[in-house]
């Protein structure tokens, strides 16, 4: 399907992050919002308090973070795409109801404008520590799709990516961007309508009292039922069979967790976004996601002037990690260095899969700031000692 033309601001813009990934979500065919301000991602529901009435939308400021992730879910059952935005402290708020949407299977999409933590910590400042939180924030065992932009053009087309991979995964997917990104203004291009690839809800072909919500075989996603057309069917968060009615039992509990597990494990191929540079015949290479994949160039170039042969991994897509790329690496490089602003997220997942088959580095930070790159160079140094 195609973006409505009614719907694209085409052109070349100056926007930030934050309002470059709302016009994503109006691209996309988002038309709910539901949201609660918080620092440093609130221009992004502003954005949408504008733009969402004049595209047949609906914006809602909800009570608290809490509501805003329940509203969406309940938007995206009634037939419409939904998304929601955050910080800090709110996503932690958002989690068990994301945890909820990942249950039901509904397709929706949040972003995290990250900062420093914990608590009420830095709430203009960047950080990247997030990440974990992201992958395992809510309880019970669930797989997720993160997406990690490093600029204002990349915040408007992963938001489109989001809502494209949210429907057809059936599942809430997560936008982590981070307070440089959310306030960095660059120039941003939207292309024509005609030229934004849309992945449409899939609905039922069957007829009411034929088809079920939840249909799955295996790791395939089923078509969801629409609403009013009378169809009669169950939404809840307990374990539930193919109807959606509850099912107390470790076999509906095997069958349902295999499902959400599956349906994303079965896919990483098709799911997992890295952009690799120089790595063919690197005896380095620096990973890193977000605004940090900016920062690490002018270390990488200065430590590749000086013949070390290096290359970088920019990983688009954070959750699913790229575990079989950084495998096979492993056994190529003779080290692999993790950028990113806290002190050992996602660098603890590319030390597990290199399993000391290579050595590994993080050149981490507390947040507050993006790395010196002299701070990187120096641990790029360092791992070819």
């Amino acid at each position: 399907m195609k973006a409505d033309p009614r719907n694209v601001l085409t052109g070349d813009h100056y926007l930030d992050g934050n309002h470059a990934s709302a016009e994503g979500a109006i691209a996309a065919g988002c038309k709910f919002f539901a949201g609660y301000p918080i620092t440093p991602s609130t221009e992004i529901a502003e954005r949408f308090a504008r733009r969402i009435p004049l595209v047949d939308g609906v914006f809602i400021q909800m009570e608290d973070e809490l509501a805003s992730m329940n509203a969406i879910l309940g938007a995206s059952w009634g037939g419409v795409k939904s998304m929601t935005c955050t910080s800090g402290p709110g996503f932690s708020l958002m989690m068990e109801n994301f945890g909820l949407g990942i249950m039901l299977e509904t397709p929706c999409v949040l972003v995290n404008v990250q900062r420093g933590g914990p608590s009420t910590g830095l709430p203009t400042l960047p950080g990247q520590a997030d990440m974990m939180q992201a992958r395992w924030g809510s309880h019970g065992d669930y797989e997720v799709i993160a997406l990690a932009p490093d600029s204002p053009q990349e915040s408007f087309e992963l938001t489109i990516q989001a809502f494209n991979l949210s429907e057809k995964y059936r599942m809430p997917v997560l936008v982590m961007t981070d307070e440089c990104v959310g306030h960095m203004t660059e120039k941003v291009v939207i292309p024509p309508a005609e030229e934004i690839e849309l992945y449409e809800r899939r609905y039922t072909d069957k007829k009411p009292g034929e088809a079920w919500p939840f249909e799955a075989n295996g790791d395939d996603t089923a078509p969801m039922l629409p609403v009013g057309k009378g169809y009669k069917f169950h939404v809840t968060g307990l374990t539930h069979d193919y109807r959606g009615y509850p099912i107390i039992d470790a076999e509906a509990q095997e069958k349902k967790v295999k499902h959400l597990v599956d349906k994303i494990r079965n896919h990483v191929d098709e799911i997992i976004w890295i952009e690799e540079k120089d790595v063919e015949g690197a005896e380095l290479v620096v990973m890193s996601y977000g605004i940090s994949s900016r920062v690490v160039q002018p270390a990488v170039a200065k430590a590749r002037k000086e013949g070390i042969k290096i290359g970088q991994i920019k990983m688009v897509t954070v959750w699913p990690f790229p575990e079989k790329r950084v495998r096979e690496l492993a056994e190529k490089v003779k080290a692999l260095v993790m950028v990113e602003m806290n002190y050992g997220q996602v660098y603890f997942e590319m030390d597990r899969c290199a399993a000391g088959k290579c050595k590994t580095y993080l050149c981490g930070h507390a947040g507050g700031t993006v790395h010196k790159p002299d701070d990187i160079y120096q641990t790029i140094k360092e791992a070819v000692k």
